[in-house]
Parts: C-alpha cells; structure tokens; sequence
C-alpha cells in the first residue's frame, strides 16, 4: 500500500544515509588519525621529555630508565655515532645510517623519522649529551592499541548515534506520515460522495498548503455538486411544466371534452409551450457548447453601434406591444469580437428589459467610447433588482420572482449566456438597480480605433 511504503521508504532512506555517513566518517577519521600532523606535536613533545630526563640522569641509571619507558608503550635506545647501542638489551628495531646521521647533525630538536602511510608507529630522534659526550636518543612509539581502543570508541559512538537517530526519525515520521494518511482517508471520504469532509492543520509547510489546498478543492467541488444538483432540479422543473400542459391538453383534445370553438385556443397554448421547450434546448446547448471553450470563436472589427440598430428594429413588435419607448444614443464605435456572440448579449439584454418593462415604459440604450473600453449600457423603468439577489443574477436558472416563474416568459439562462461570452471577450459587465426605479446593464468591452 501507497502510505506504508511510503514510511518504510522514508525509513529506509535515512537509515541508508546515515549508515554511509558513518561509514564515511570512521573512514576518513581512521586515516586523520593516521597522519602525521595529528600527532607530530605530542610525540615532539614526549621526545624532549625523555631526552631531558636522559640528560638529567646519572649515567648508570640510564638502563633502569630504559626498561621503566618501556612499560608506557615507548621504546627507547641510544647510541653513539657508528650506531652501537649504549644500553643493554635494548630493544630491536632498524636504525639506518642516515637516520642516525640526520640526528647527529640536527639541532637540539625532535627528529620525526619517516613512516609508512598505515603505520600506527612513529620514530622520533633527538641528540642528547651524556657526560658531555654526543648521541643520539631515538624513541620508537607504538600507539596500536590506543587506535583500537579509540577506534572501538568511535564505532560505539556512531552505532548509538545510529540507533538514536532511527528512534527519532521514526517519531519523526509519522509526524510527517500522518497528515498524509489523513489526506488519504478524505480523498476515500470525497470518492464516496462525502464533499463536507474538511481537514484541520497548524502547520505552514508543504503539508499544510496541500491541506489547504485539498480544503479548497473540496470547498469548489461541493458547490460544483450543488450546482449540480440545482441544474438537474431546474431543468426538470422548466421541462416537467410545458410537458404537463401539453400532456393534459392533447389528452383534453384526443378525448373530445374541448368544444370546437376552443379547440384552437388550446392548440395555441400548447404551440407556446413546445417553442417554450425548443428556447430552453437551445439556450441550454448554446451555454453547453461556450462552456466547453470549443465553441466557434470569430472575432473582427465592426460597428456595435449598427448592430444595436438592428436588434433594436428586430425586437420591434415586443416593445411596440408594450407601447414603450426606446431611447438611443449611439456614437460610431468599433470593436473587435465575435458578432453574432455579442448580437446574441444585446438581443438577451434587450428582451430583458422589455420583459421587466412596464407598459408606456422607457428603455435607453447608449453605445460611448471610455478609456481603452467601449461602454455599452441599457436602462429600463421597471421592477428593479432586490440587493439580495445581485449575487445569484447571472447563475443558471435562477429567476429574481420566482412567484412570477410561469407568468413570465423565460428559462433563467438569459443572463447566463450573455456573462459567458462577455468573460469569452475578456470583458466585464456591471449591473445597477434600484426598487421600483429599474435597472442598467453595462457591458465594458476592449475596443480597437478605427484606422
């Protein structure tokens, strides 16, 4: 499983790492202690204390002093110019010529020998005088035991190093594994459905931005399946209700209940409920086909002001009906966008505020140039919007009167459409209402100067 080996994993790295550290580490101390430099100032320093002793002792107290050194790992001899041995039974160990002529002919200074690299020995020389006659001390120093001794300390002291940082990092790691599972289990929870779970974290690393962030996902994907949820009720709703009146009036027509005289009434209304569902499919397609970000996209340059022209003669008949004004104020502007997009946000507006209009109303549309945008506003005397509903407005389905839902003509994807492809424009629209005093809709869109 993913989060056990991940910790065995995790476990495994570290003790790998410090293991070659360790072995890094006794390797390169074992041969720092083999140099020369680590030990050249003590041995020195031994040398000229025995040196000085030496000169110090009566002469027939030499060999007793030879034999005692010998017991403190140290062995010593003395000898004359031609190499001979002063001291009986001194022990054996090669002197060549020009090492004893190398102390005869120095100064009054230790003389460390050359040495093998591996070597856990050192020979030291030094010229001493007894009973003003020259010669030459050499000390032969053998520290192997001591290496193994420190040796053995050192690999003690690493393995417990060893053992106290597995213990640590195995506190540590679940510190650092845990949230991981927690994530884990919620990422099970939301697969299940569950889109409330929620988790908790303190922490400002890597870990606590992926908690915020799985809690930001989680957050989006809850009101995705709200939306969600929503949709599937609104449609069903807008499709449930032209289905029910047209089930139950060519039922009514198929069973003869309906006078002749009213027959055609009848067949009106249901004509009006099947374009009801035809308007609902296509808008529901078209917003569909813009989400998807595949739908066609055209831009070029054209007068918006000729194109408000014409939606506004094509609307003609629904607001000659309602006897309402319109009025235009509309200076020559060009922009660069998809024209048969942005006819549809001008028709979808327009309807709207013919919709809300009251009869003998005034509706005022106004193409101006601002800046680097085009401004494009349309007023109308109606209703108005209530503040509360400013943050649903443009959401699918949605509808300020719900009371009025069937009296009213429309599917709430109105707004939707026309947000869509002026976000589609990296554009903006902005929308001021007032109660009983009628509302604006303007749209702000990038335009380019005529050449």
């Amino acid at each position: 499983m993913f989060k056990r080996s991940l910790y065995i994993r995790f476990i495994s790295i570290f003790i790998g790492v410090v293991l070659f550290s360790i072995l890094l580490s006794y390797v390169i101390s074992s041969l720092f202690f083999h140099s020369e430099v680590i030990f050249e100032e003590e041995v020195s320093s031994i040398t000229k204390g025995i040196a000085t002793l030496v000169e110090l002792a009566e002469p027939e107290t030499i060999q007793e002093f030879a034999e005692t050194i010998q017991t403190y790992f140290f062995d010593m001899i003395i000898v004359d110019e031609a190499g001979v041995s002063v001291i009986e039974d001194a022990p054996e160990f090669y002197l060549s010529e020009e090492a004893v002529e190398q102390v005869f002919l120095g100064q009054e200074t230790p003389v460390i020998l050359p040495f093998g690299s591996r070597q856990e020995t050192r020979m030291v020389g030094m010229p001493v005088e007894i009973e003003n006659e020259r010669y030459a001390l050499f000390i032969h120093i053998d520290y192997e035991e001591q290496m193994d001794a420190i040796k053995e300390i050192m690999i003690r002291a690493l393995l417990i190093v060893l053992a106290f940082g597995s213990f640590m990092i195995l506190l540590a790691s679940r510190h650092l594994i845990n949230p991981i599972k927690k994530l884990t289990n919620a990422a099970r929870e939301m697969a299940k459905g569950n889109f409330s779970i929620r988790l908790k974290s303190k922490d400002k690393d890597e870990i606590g931005e992926l908690i915020t962030s799985f809690n930001h996902m989680a957050t989006e994907v809850e009101k995705i399946d709200k939306m969600r949820e929503d949709f599937v009720s609104s449609v069903s709703h807008e499709i449930q209700s032209p289905l029910t009146s047209i089930r139950g009036f060519t039922k009514a027509l198929r069973d003869g209940v309906i006078p002749q005289e009213n027959q055609r009434e009848y067949f009106d209304i249901i004509y009006q409920e099947t374009d009801r569902l035809s308007r609902l499919s296509d808008n529901l397609l078209r917003l569909s086909s813009l989400e998807s970000d595949q739908h066609p996209f055209h831009p070029e340059r054209y007068r918006v002001d000729e194109q408000i022209r014409r939606i506004v003669l094509a609307t003609e008949p629904q607001w000659e009906q309602k006897q309402l004004t319109i009025s235009l104020d509309l200076q020559s502007t060009w922009i660069k966008a998809d024209e048969d997009l942005f006819e549809q946000v001008w028709l979808n507006l327009l309807n709207n505020a013919i919709k809300y209009s009251p009869e003998g109303g005034t509706i005022s549309i106004e193409v101006k140039q601002e800046d680097d945008y085009v401004v494009v506003s349309i007023q109308d005397d109606g209703k108005g919007i209530p503040s509360e509903a400013f943050p649903r407005l443009f959401e699918r389905f949605y509808k300020v009167d719900r009371a009025r839902t069937n009296q009213m003509p429309g599917n709430g994807l109105g707004l939707s459409i026309v947000k869509k492809i002026i976000d589609l424009h990296q554009s903006y629209i902005e929308v001021e209402s007032e109660v009983g005093k009628g509302s604006t809709f303007t749209v702000y869109i990038s335009h380019e100067e005529k050449d």
